[in-house]
């Protein structure tokens, strides 16, 4: 297995090697396409090659100190080169479980945007407004890494809660953090128009798909889709009663009916519908490889099924379980602030180790 690793590592960094002098020959500087190309790839490389370069001086330190001891009679120099050899042995370790990680095989979707759709599920009224609480903490997170949002379509109700919401998150690395949050998010709690203080449950359900862009081929036959435009409904913005704007698409053959109309302009709208179509249609495509791949399913957290209830969130106890991993959190206000990078990071740390486990099962 190490001498594997090596192995790719040490092509990993002739291939850097090239990037770099690639760059720098003037018929690439002419070529917007490959020089975009070529900094991409040296993007994803450099994590790798600074890792593996400083695994190597580390391993020569541990080299130099040992022929150092066995020429050094001084005691306390001895111990000094001791300590610093200890050092090294500690970070050599370090460094190759990080240099694993780096080369776990790498999800191709997760530079890109999302869009993200929230629907309220069982629990009426109650279940809305948690759908809209989630919404929010999604936002402020999103604000949080620099991220924007824009919201596609929203159904409220009128007491401040959604039936469903879809929004774009756009920002570097989007669907890498966001994509953990797929399935079913349940809520325990007195409602405010509970009077005898009984807790409720209710469910929302929370789909997370990576945004299409022009390097994933989709292809929407105009013969397999309808356009509708019509008059936008609800709290929208100036306007938006008054003009043909909102776009609602049909898309035959799968039956999914899209609806944008919080732009003022069609066209905008358009856009929209289509952008959240073809994610949509993306995403059935990914299901159906991820229900095809059962082996692989294993090695990922849960199991990747919309039905599946990932998290609740307790707010007499104030505390948010996430199910997957066994992890609770006694923070609830903080996290419904958006404060979720704790849970983020704990579901990424969870699934490199399962899918590490795995390669190391295969080696």
């Amino acid at each position: 297995m190490r001498g594997i690793m090596f192995d790719k590592l040490e092509d990993l960094l002739i291939r850097f090697e090239e990037i770099l002098s690639e760059l720098n020959e003037p018929t690439v500087a002419n070529d917007q396409q490959r020089f975009r190309k070529l900094m991409k790839e040296q993007s994803d490389l450099t994590p790798i090659v600074e890792a593996y370069k400083e695994y190597k001086k580390a391993g020569q330190d541990v080299e130099d100190s040992l022929a150092m001891l066995e020429e050094e009679s001084d005691d306390e120099m001895r111990e000094m080169l001791k300590e610093e050899l200890n050092v090294a042995k500690k970070r050599i370790e370090e460094l190759e479980q990080e240099l694993k990680i780096l080369l776990l095989p790498k999800d191709p979707n997760d530079d890109k945007n999302v869009i993200i759709e929230i629907r309220a599920g069982a629990g009426g009224d109650e279940a809305a407004l948690f759908a809209a609480e989630i919404y929010r903490m999604y936002v402020h997170y999103a604000e949080g890494q620099r991220w924007r949002v824009e919201t596609m379509n929203v159904d409220e109700i009128g007491i401040g809660g959604m039936k469903e919401v879809q929004f774009t998150i756009i920002g570097q690395g989007a669907y890498s953090k966001m994509k953990y949050e797929s399935g079913v998010h349940r809520v325990q709690r007195v409602p405010e128009t509970e009077s005898g203080g009984r807790i409720h449950t209710s469910t929302i359900s929370v789909a997370v798909m990576p945004e299409v862009d022009d390097d994933i081929d989709i292809v929407i036959e105009d013969k397999d889709i309808r356009i509708d435009v019509m008059r936008a409904s609800g709290n929208g913005g100036q306007c938006v009663n008054t003009t043909d704007s909102a776009v609602r698409l049909t898309h035959y053959p799968t039956g999914i009916v899209v609806y944008s109309q919080t732009e003022k302009s069609q066209l905008q709208n358009k856009a929209k519908a289509f952008a959240l179509l073809k994610a949509k249609l993306y995403d059935i495509e990914q299901q159906q490889r991820h229900d095809a791949e059962a082996e692989m399913r294993r090695s990922q957290i849960g199991t990747g099924d919309r039905s599946e209830k990932i998290r609740t969130y307790n707010f007499p106890q104030g505390r948010v379980t996430e199910h997957r991993i066994k992890l609770t959190l006694y923070k609830i206000d903080s996290v419904m602030n958006g404060d979720i990078q704790e849970i983020i990071d704990s579901l990424i740390a969870a699934d490199q180790a399962a899918k590490l486990a795995k390669m190391n099962e295969t080696a």
